[in-house]
């Protein structure tokens, strides 16, 4: 063989070894069956297919896979949400239609949104929430007739436009007493009478105890005019005003602390006592990771129960926080953090099904993390106390909680 051949011989050899190896390479790279793609090797080819069966998943798991809150406790209690008027179309409408079946107003039906002056009735906001409960077959709580907070300052002013708190006559003090009664019954009666055949349940007054206050009553305008005349007129009218069929609720924060419990407790008791139609206790359960015990909460239920009241869980959250932590993770929130809200939500359902006799309704103020009174108490901060985070994905807690409700 001449020089000549010899070199071209080598020269296709020496392409050929380099095709053959750059194909066995290739192969591993880009395999032909799956195998590494299951097991995640990487590479362009499985990175792409990873991808789109990662989207196909949350597809997936958002229409199929995120079962529904209320049905899955539809043979223990109802399940709500507060939500504002602004919530009642898109993306959050589709949390609530789905997840709930009562609703309460979160504002839209407080005092000073309804009459923020004497004699003009403001409808707008509460009628837009009760037509969207109705149109998606939800029931409606109100909240609330009488709060010491958002009512408009006309209530408390005599006929001459005075403060009455600081009437110092007798005579003008009764005066003022009837006066701002009779106002309170006429606020009652007219809210009650317009959605009597749309709300069967109702808040009617709201966080009357504070331990720390004269008689453990809360010193506000309303005791300090009327003293516990206030909460009787709210409940008798309503009564007369909606009829025997609505159920009528004292609602307050903090009714697992023992104190603050019994004082509530008396306060009720001597209100059925003197045919005050009172049928349940709205147990606020604004708690946060750490506190309170469980097995306090149940306790209170329990109590009230003992009285033939019902029980209702009427703002459910959960902050991430400790009460006397003012610190904030931002929007990094540990996993840890998450994971433990998840083990508490979940315990907490337990508790709620175990107790299912003496409780009708668990309420959360919120649907998710993008819309909560806590981003702003104590302190402004990132907060995360509820079951979907802010992209309205079902975060740990949820998962907990649907655990809880499929457990023997």
């Amino acid at each position: 063989m001449s020089r000549i051949m010899k070199y071209r011989f080598w020269i296709v050899t020496a392409i050929a070894a380099v095709i053959l190896v750059s194909v066995f390479l290739l192969s591993n790279k880009f395999p032909l069956n799956n195998e590494d793609e299951r097991i995640g090797n990487p590479g362009v080819a499985s990175t792409e297919k990873t991808e789109e069966q990662r989207v196909q998943q949350t597809d997936e798991t958002d229409e199929t896979d995120v079962p529904s809150l209320h049905e899955l406790f539809a043979k223990d209690f109802g399940i709500g949400a507060a939500i504002e008027p602004g919530q009642i179309t898109g993306r959050s409408a589709e949390l609530f239609k789905k997840h709930v079946n009562w609703l309460v107003a979160e504002n839209a039906m407080k005092m000073d949104a309804i009459q923020p002056a004497e004699g003009q009735f403001q409808w707008a906001n509460a009628d837009r929430i009760v037509e969207f409960a109705k149109k998606n077959n939800m029931q409606v709580r109100f909240h609330t007739l009488v709060w010491h907070n958002q009512v408009g300052d006309w209530f408390f002013k005599d006929a001459d436009g005075k403060p009455m708190v600081e009437e110092t006559d007798p005579k003008r003090q009764e005066a003022n007493r009837r006066l701002l009664l009779k106002r309170l019954d006429t606020h009652v009666r007219t809210v009650v009478s317009r959605y009597k055949d749309d709300i069967s349940s109702w808040d009617v007054v709201n966080e009357v105890i504070e331990p720390g206050d004269p008689d453990g009553m809360r010193n506000s305008d309303w005791y300090k005019i009327t003293g516990t005349d206030y909460i009787a007129t709210a409940f008798r009218a309503a009564r007369e005003a909606g009829g025997p069929d609505i159920k009528l609720y004292i609602n307050d924060y903090g009714t697992d602390n023992p104190v603050k419990r019994d004082r509530l407790y008396q306060l009720v008791a001597q209100m059925i006592e003197q045919d005050v139609p009172i049928d349940g206790v709205g147990h606020q359960t604004h708690i946060d990771i750490y506190n309170p015990s469980i097995d306090s909460i149940i306790t209170s239920m329990r109590k009230f129960a003992d009285l033939g009241l019902d029980n209702l869980v009427t703002e459910l959250d959960m902050s991430i926080y400790a009460w006397n932590d003012h610190s904030d993770y931002g929007e990094q929130i540990p996993d840890h953090i998450l994971n433990l809200q998840a083990e508490r939500y979940g315990k907490l359902f337990q508790a709620f099904r175990e107790n299912k006799g003496i409780l009708s309704g668990v309420v959360f103020w919120g649907i998710a993390d993008d819309h909560t009174w806590l981003h702003g108490f104590p302190v402004p901060r990132t907060n995360a106390p509820l079951l979907f985070d802010q992209q309205h994905e079902p975060k740990p807690a949820f998962w907990a909680v649907v655990e809880a409700a499929k457990a023997k």
